[in-house]
């Protein structure tokens, strides 16, 4: 049955089995979506976290705990995936989202090419990225990440980026659904960070090469 809420509308289909899911297990029920969610990519983050915060508003569990075992989800499905990625092997790895519900090769060949380039800042970033999100731990896992770094990546970018929307869903109420219009918009910023932070790097080691190889000519 669907869920009521105060206005007396509905919540329905994905929606309301996520927040009957929290209300029934309480705040560890949010961090099991979260997990799912981390495990299948077309699930959106970006709805299941406002539910936590719609469902915390609605007294079945606090704040805190909705932020803390939704970001606890986010580790445990991503060590899932890290696992995944370590055991199968990219080809296998591979071959098997090929076959997954509304993904393709392509997915993770994107994926896989961002941590190549990007490696740590991967990690962080990517837990703020549709997609990316879940498959950057694959490569991570293919690839051996040193675990401890994974972990904390994983934690630092899942923290920020679950507080930001389980907090608007929070105070939002029954609006939670506007949280999703302006996802695409956080998005755009977070990869143009990427992006700003690889062109200093690549500057700032251009100007480092250049630099030692004038004071190499000036000794010869």
């Amino acid at each position: 049955m669907p869920t009521d809420i105060a206005d007396g509308s509905q919540l329905t289909g994905f929606a309301d089995w996520a927040v009957g899911v929290m209300e029934t297990l309480g705040a560890p029920g949010a961090g099991l979506v979260i997990a799912i969610e981390n495990l299948f990519p077309p699930l959106p983050s970006e709805v299941i976290l406002p539910l936590a915060g719609f469902t915390a508003s609605r007294g079945s569990f606090g704040l805190v705990d909705a932020i803390f075992f939704t970001t606890l989800g986010s580790i445990v499905g991503a060590w899932v995936l890290y696992a995944l990625g370590a055991w199968l092997g990219r080809n296998r790895v591979r071959a098997i989202v090929e076959k997954l519900p509304l993904m393709s090769a392509e997915d993770f060949d994107k994926t896989e090419d961002w941590f190549g380039k990007h490696g740590t800042k991967a990690i962080f970033f990517g837990r703020m990225v549709p997609l990316f999100r879940s498959f950057i731990s694959l490569p991570a896992g293919v690839e051996r990440m040193n675990p401890l770094a994974f972990t904390a990546l994983t934690a630092a970018g899942s923290l920020i980026w679950n507080s930001i929307f389980v907090i608007a869903g929070f105070y939002l109420g029954e609006n939670w659904h506007v949280v999703e219009q302006y996802a695409g918009v956080f998005q755009k910023i977070v990869i143009a960070i990427v992006v700003a932070l690889v062109a200093w790097f690549v500057v700032t080691r251009v100007r480092s090469i250049r630099a030692r190889k004038r004071e190499e000519s000036l000794v010869e």
